[in-house]
């Protein structure tokens, strides 16, 4: 027996109370375990095949009929699937077959929940064995109950799903109307212009709306390149509390606007970085180019961003904001060959801009804005289902609350 199993067993030596007609199994005496076989991947292939991290690939040949859980056993170790059907499982996984006492739902949540990664093996390649996924303890309530708990799961992981999609969809909308909007814009009936009914002109960015211009963003804004205090892993520069120090994390989990971030400046770091107001564009030009976001606290950059200072009156900052989005590709494309990607202010401020009068600008902006306040809505109530679920495979899983009264 491992040294994790040998943990495990003396915690479970002291859980002396099991919820009525529960029972502490080994995963062995309830899922029948074996390994994965090296697959042939054909592009064109007829079956899935699963690894570690998920489906990798098809071929034209199967050794697994029926529904099995599929525990990473190197690579994404601990990573847990549920699969069904005619399909193939690589020799990165573990695959376990339910015996008649287990649904196999309910073993898919509980393995989740005890999150497998936790206990992997570390060794040159980080593993999590046959034996230790055999002799490791649950506890396994009867099955009713097992059904019950699957089906709540399950009801709410499909809300999750239909959320998904409902982003998703929002997404691929929000794409198409910047394709649109960004290009030819909207007239003052709310509709995109076109060739056939409006004039249009040559410009450097291709056909362009009579009415728009083309310039250099160095032309409507101040490209200012952030700093750091050295060295910056001195405490002396950092706070609890202060102007936020705004790292690639904090923009890369936010979206439109930056409210937070993980750290902060002391008042000698804010002398040796650069500061940003509320209200004001920045973006990320080394290692992740071309992000851009807007600040809404007072905080400082270091040198893998610029800020647009002293706007233009008559650029409209959120204009400005989903343009540099719509652009991010041909923005990343200018990164310098390096350890890392980057860009300077130089090629920033070089960089070309479309610029619709002022009151198109924010009619685009307006657009594009209430698409991401329906994803921003929507993403947080997939928040919501996921604390939802944390909470309920808490409860469920270890048979803090019971099902019974719901079982018929």
């Amino acid at each position: 027996m491992d040294r994790v199993t040998k943990v495990e067993d003396k915690k479970t030596e002291k859980e002396t109370n099991l919820p009525e007609e529960w029972k502490r199994v080994r995963l062995g005496e309830v899922l029948s375990f074996k390994n994965g076989k090296s697959p042939q991947i054909i592009d064109s292939g007829t079956y899935p095949i699963y690894g570690s991290n998920g489906l990798i690939g098809f071929t034209n040949d199967y050794f697994l009929d029926g529904v099995f859980l599929l525990v990473g056993r190197v690579g994404a170790s601990g990573e847990t699937h549920l699969v069904s059907g005619k399909l193939w499982a690589s020799d990165n996984c573990l695959i376990g077959e339910c015996k008649s006492d287990v649904i196999p739902v309910f073993m898919y949540y509980l393995l989740k929940y005890f999150d497998l990664k936790k206990f992997i093996t570390q060794t040159a390649q980080p593993l999590i064995t046959q034996s230790f996924i055999s002799n490791f303890q649950i506890l396994l309530p009867p099955l009713p109950e097992q059904r019950k708990i699957a089906k709540i799961l399950e009801t709410v992981d499909n809300a999750i799903e239909k959320t998904d999609k409902i982003i998703e969809k929002y997404r691929r909308i929000k794409h198409g109307l910047m394709q649109e909007l960004l290009t030819k814009g909207i007239e003052e009936n709310g509709q995109i212009r076109n060739e056939k009914t409006h004039k249009f002109k040559d410009s450097p960015l291709g056909r362009i709306p009579e009415e728009w211009e083309v310039v250099e963003l160095g032309e409507v804004a101040n490209v200012k390149r952030g700093a750091s205090p050295r060295p910056i892993d001195n405490p002396i520069y950092f706070s609890e509390k202060g102007r936020g120090w705004i790292r690639i994390l904090d923009i890369t989990s936010s979206s439109k606007y930056l409210r937070r971030t993980t750290q902060y400046l002391s008042s000698i770091g804010e002398q040796k970085s650069v500061k940003v107001e509320p209200d004001e564009l920045i973006m990320s030009i080394c290692a992740t180019i071309g992000k851009p976001i807007i600040v809404k606290i007072p905080a400082c950059i270091h040198d893998g961003f610029v800020a647009f200072k002293n706007l233009s009156s008559q650029i409209d900052l959120e204009y400005l904001f989903y343009y540099l989005i719509f652009k991010e590709k041909d923005i990343r494309e200018m990164g310098q060959i390096g350890t890392q990607g980057n860009i300077n202010s130089s090629l920033v401020s070089s960089f070309k801009l479309l610029k619709p009068p002022l009151f198109e600008q924010q009619r685009i902006a307006l657009v594009l804005s209430q698409v991401d306040k329906v994803i921003e809505s929507e993403q947080r109530y997939k928040e919501k289902l996921e604390r939802i679920k944390q909470g309920l495979m808490e409860d469920l899983l270890t048979g803090k609350v019971r099902v019974t009264s719901l079982i018929t």
